[in-house]
């Protein structure tokens, strides 16, 4: 049986269920662009990981981006920069 994770929402919706495999393949390459890249667009940060996944990556890399992002963000990880527009991101604690 595949091991899974249920993540959660930074704003309190329903998490889904997904394969721990996934979720930590994800997560490492987002962590990975913020701590190279620093501050991120989204767009961007969804770019740099779906050109470091693709060849590996099984399943649609933007829904997996996002689902595991607004996990981070629920989790204190990441946060979104707030009144920024179009959205950014960065780690927790890197001003």
């Amino acid at each position: 049986m595949e091991d899974r994770i249920m993540t959660v929402h930074p704003e309190g919706k329903q998490g889904v269920n997904i394969s721990r495999q996934k979720y930590d393949v994800m997560r490492q390459a987002i962590l990975e662009a913020l701590r190279v890249h620093g501050e991120m667009t989204f767009t961007d940060l969804a770019e740099d990981v779906r050109r470091n996944l693709e060849s590996t990556f099984e399943g649609s890399i933007n829904w997996y981006v996002t689902t595991v992002k607004l996990d981070l963000e629920a989790r204190g990880e990441i946060m979104r920069i707030p009144k920024k527009t179009p959205q950014r991101l960065r780690l927790v604690g890197k001003a």
